[in-house]
C-alpha cells in the first residue's frame, strides 16, 4: 500500500497494510455481527487481553449494541519480536466468567499458544459460551488450533505494529496497522 502519509517517529516502518479507514469499516461490521448473534444474551462479557487489544475493544464495544460489560487479562507471552512460548498472566480478569456469553478479544493471532492457553482456563471457569474475536489472524505462523469466530483480518507473515500494537512498546498509537523492517528496526537498537 505504499508509506503512511501520517507522520511518525519511526524510521523502520514498512508498508501500510490495513489503512484507518479499512480498520474503522471493518470493526463496525464485526460489532453489528456480534449485536446480531447476542440479540438474547442478558450476560455479555467483552474480556480483552492487554495490553495490545485496547484501541480494538475500545472501538468494538461502541458498535456492539447490546448491554454488556468489560474485562481485562493481561498475559505476556512475547520476548522482543519473538513468541516464548511460555505463558504467564500477569492480571487475572476481576469478574466471575461462569454463566456468562464471553467473548475474548485480542489484537492478533500468531502462534496461537497464548490464545489456546487462556481459552482453557476460561473454559475451566464455566462460561455459558465462549467465542474469540481477533483484530488480526497471522494464520502461516499458527502452532496450536485455536478457533477464532469473530476476525478482522487474515494477514501475512509479517512483524506489525499501530492500532495497539506494538514493537517493544513503539507504534501502539498509529491509526493504521504496518508492517516494521525488523532489518532497520534491529540496526537502530543496537548501541
Amino acid at each position: 500500500m505504499g508509506m503512511p502519509t501520517t507522520p511518525v517517529p519511526y524510521d523502520f516502518i514498512g508498508d501500510v497494510l490495513i489503512t484507518p479507514q479499512q480498520i474503522e469499516d471493518r470493526v463496525r461490521e464485526l460489532g453489528q455481527q456480534i449485536t446480531r448473534d447476542y440479540q438474547n444474551s442478558d450476560h455479555l462479557l467483552i474480556l480483552g487481553l492487554l495490553r495490545g487489544s485496547v484501541m480494538f475493544i475500545t472501538d468494538l464495544m461502541r458498535h456492539i449494541q447490546r448491554p454488556m460489560t468489560m474485562d481485562f487479562m493481561s498475559v505476556a507471552s512475547y520476548s522482543g519480536t519473538e513468541s516464548s512460548g511460555f505463558i504467564r498472566i500477569e492480571a487475572d480478569h476481576k469478574t466471575s466468567i461462569q454463566n456468562w456469553d464471553v467473548i475474548l478479544v485480542d489484537d492478533i493471532v500468531d502462534t496461537g499458544y497464548t490464545l489456546n492457553f487462556v481459552r482453557k482456563l476460561l473454559l475451566d471457569r464455566n462460561p455459558r459460551s465462549l467465542k474469540i474475536c481477533a483484530l488480526l489472524d497471522k494464520v502461516e505462523r499458527r502452532k496450536a488450533a485455536v478457533p477464532i469466530d469473530y476476525c478482522g483480518f487474515t494477514i501475512p507473515d509479517y512483524f506489525v505494529m499501530g492500532y495497539g500494537l506494538d514493537i517493544d512498546e513503539n507504534g501502539r498509537n498509529l491509526p493504521y496497522i504496518c508492517s516494521v523492517n525488523l532489518e532497520k528496526y534491529n540496526q537502530r537498537s543496537q548501541p
